[in-house]
Order: structure tokens, then sequence, then C-alpha cells
């Protein structure tokens, strides 16, 4: 008798702390009155990335990486490197003063700015698995990643300035800062 019953309390004592965990659930989620799905998470999860507010994470939430990996390939990912990259040229034709001295520069990061990880982010769960740097430098130096069109714009667009500067040079135009 005395066995069963301590058994029993081992199996309890076992047990509850597998039926609390296994409670928790990222969609029970409230915060001021809110109910918070699993998307609207990931979602806020990814912008605070994006803005740094979090940082120096390791892996995407497990909870996240399906969501992280449908952004990525999305029409939503192509609009919001579309919209930096034209905000890049508003900025560069509006708020920039070149003075064409050769000490202007515009610098890129070109393994996220210019070519597209994307590839390689989907072999790897999107996040889902621990950065390994020199697997991704390994990637990088296979030349398999393609440069992602609206910062191509951009560099080309960026080269085109550098060029007209050259005309000018010659006194046969200034740019115009309206």
């Amino acid at each position: 008798m005395r066995k069963a019953i301590g058994w029993c309390l081992v199996f309890i004592c076992l047990l509850i702390p597998l039926l609390v965990v296994a409670d928790w659930n990222i969609l029970k989620l409230s915060h001021n009155g809110l109910n918070i799905s699993l998307k609207n998470y990931c979602e806020s999860w990814r912008m605070n990335v994006e803005l740094h507010n979090i940082r120096e994470f390791e892996v995407v939430p497990e909870e996240c990486i399906e969501y992280i990996g449908k952004y990525m390939k999305s029409t939503q990912y192509k609009v919001d490197s579309e919209r930096a990259t034209e905000e890049c040229l508003i900025y560069l034709s509006t708020s920039c003063n070149l003075k064409n001295d050769g000490k202007d520069a515009w610098i890129f990061d070109i393994d996220d700015t210019l070519l597209s990880t994307v590839p390689y982010y989907k072999n790897n769960q999107y996040g889902g698995n621990k950065l390994n740097v020199t697997s991704l430098e390994e990637w990088m130096r296979k030349g398999k990643a393609t440069a992602l069109d609206h910062s191509l714009k951009l560099f080309n667009e960026l080269k085109r300035y550098s060029n007209y500067f050259d005309h000018c040079k010659e006194g046969t135009s200034q740019i115009s800062h309206s």
C-alpha cells in the first residue's frame, strides 16, 4: 500500500508541472484587455526586431517560424523592400546635400541590403535555427545570393547621381534642390 501511495505521489509530482507547461499557449496571451493572436504576436515580434527594439536574439520564436517564412516569401516583404528603397531615393533627392568633393559615400551592408539571404534562411527554418555565421559566409562565397531588385535599383540610382556629378565637373549642369 505504501508503495502504491509513493508511486502516486511521484506520478502527481511529475504530472502537475507537465499540465502547467502544457496549458501555456501564446494564443492565450492578453495585454490590456486585448486578446493577442499568434499572427499579432509574431508580427509585433518581427517589427520590433526590425526596429532594433529586440536585439541579440539567437533564434526566431518557435511559434513564429512559419509566420516569418510566409512573410519573407510574401508580396508584403517585396512591398516593404520597395518602400524602403523609395524612402532612400526621396532622402537622396531632397535632403542630401551632396557636394561632389569626393567625400560623399553611401554604404551598403551587402549581405542583408543588396543581396537576398532568403534562400539561406529558408534552409535554416527562417531563423528558427541558430545562425551559423561560418555556414552563412560559406553560402555567400558560393555566389548563390541574388540581388534584391529594389536595392539594385537604389544602387543604380546612386551610380546615376555619381555620373551626373561627373558631368557637373565639366560645367554642363548643376543639381537643383527645390
